[in-house]
């Protein structure tokens, strides 16, 4: 609850999420359920996926002030002057790349202050399109293509003994088609704003200055260590060394040109985020010292692992698991229920990150990026309510998790 509603803490401002979920663990370790030793079996698990995460938010970081995402504003502006669907359809589509790329939050809230001025900008007459638009950023960043994509599945892919290909094989085609679902009912909810052929007719801000060549050089490296992703993954190489390595390498090209100091790249990393994952992994271990996975386990091993019923399962418990406790916690949960049955686990594993990708559409509570997103969306002056964001949440979401997981479904006929 702490972690979640983020009580104001007198001149401090609102509750960082680490000191919500500190208590937890001092408690439980206070209280016997925690061992000093489950701290160091915590951080064995995690500390792999938490340097390739570390060294993707850098790269996010640093693109963002070499002036890279100014190029997609500028790329959606020049799609924007056409009619209203048109501009949303570019929308959409650069949101769900930049978080396949980069990763889910940071599309939300990087693409989040970008596009709603836009449009404002863009439609002075209309303002409630904002509204729309915002939700299509929100949105797009749905089921995670590539572990990378989202830092919980790379924390229970790595947990689960999932390889960077095996994962992408699988869900990149159950990604695609959720990816499609949601555009589609987002189109349907919003349709009556969205009607409109007129084009845009607000003021332009112009072209922009020739990117300079630290910002190609680190578009070039980007790309380089996306590819080498699928290569390290086949020869079983680990994949963070390829994220680390490209870290230091775009890190170098910024501090070479005096574009960027060593203070921000140490502040493009959201440590506090990266502390608030192990503490919430420390939490479930706890948990699972005193039974809770163990129930989980019984629960989701009664049912097939590659039926549709156990999918279905796995991935509805999952998903209302993740809108209501929250995601970090809930994937937490589920990777070490999962670790706990016997056999093969992946069709399991998968249908509980589905669930966790789209759960948090459900309730604002599901996910720190919602949260922050529509507080973010309220300093913008783009009202939405909690109900208007369960409405449009389950509206959306619901059949976006179905044909997600039938998706997935299909691929356990094809895929061993």
């Amino acid at each position: 609850m702490l972690v979640v509603t983020r009580p104001a803490v007198g001149r401090f401002g609102r509750l960082n999420p680490v000191a919500g979920a500190v208590p937890g663990v001092v408690l439980m370790l206070v209280a016997g359920v925690l061992s000093p030793g489950d701290l160091v079996r915590g951080a064995a698990v995690l500390w792999r996926p938490l340097v390739t995460i570390a060294s993707v938010m850098a790269m996010t970081s640093i693109a963002h002030r070499l002036g890279i995402f100014d190029r997609v504003a500028r790329a959606i502006e020049l799609r924007a002057r056409g009619p209203v669907p048109q501009a949303f359809t570019a929308v959409y589509a650069i949101g769900a790349v930049t978080a396949a790329l980069f990763n889910n939050d940071a599309a939300v809230l990087l693409l989040t202050p970008i596009i709603v001025p836009l449009i404002q900008r863009l439609y002075p007459r209309r303002q409630a399109l904002a509204a729309p638009f915002a939700f299509a950023v929100f949105m797009s960043a749905g089921v995670a293509p590539l572990c990378t994509s989202n830092p919980m599945n790379l924390v229970v892919a790595e947990t689960a003994g999932i390889r960077f290909n095996a994962y992408a094989v699988r869900m990149v085609p159950v990604a695609i088609a959720g990816s499609l679902c949601t555009y589609v009912m987002l189109r349907v909810v919003f349709r009556k704003l969205l009607e409109d052929d007129v084009p845009a007719r607000g003021r332009e801000h112009g072209s922009l200055a020739d990117m300079g060549t630290a910002a190609r050089s680190v578009l070039v490296i980007v790309g380089a260590m996306f590819a080498s992703y699928p290569i390290l993954s086949y020869f079983d190489a680990p994949v963070w060394m390829a994220a680390l390595t490209g870290t230091f390498l775009v890190c170098g090209i910024g501090l070479r040109e005096q574009q960027i100091t060593g203070a921000h790249v140490v502040q493009g990393v959201a440590w506090d985020i990266l502390a608030f994952l192990f503490l919430i992994f420390l939490t479930a271990l706890g948990l699972e010292n005193i039974g809770v996975t163990a129930t989980m386990r019984d629960v989701y091993a009664a049912a097939s692992a590659e039926g549709p019923g156990g999918i279905a399962l796995v991935g509805g418990v999952s998903s209302l698991g993740s809108a209501v406790l929250n995601n970090h916690p809930m994937a937490a949960l589920n990777a070490l229920a999962m670790r706990s049955i016997e056999g093969d686990n992946r069709w399991r594993t998968l249908a509980a990150l589905v669930g966790g990708d789209l759960g948090p559409r459900l309730l604002p509570m599901g996910s720190l990026a919602g949260l922050l997103w529509m507080e973010m969306t309220r300093r913008l002056n783009v009202e939405i309510k909690t109900w208007d964001f369960v409405r449009t949440g389950f509206l959306v979401t619901l059949p976006t998790l179905a044909v997600s997981l039938a998706v997935l479904w299909l691929e356990t006929l094809i895929l061993p």
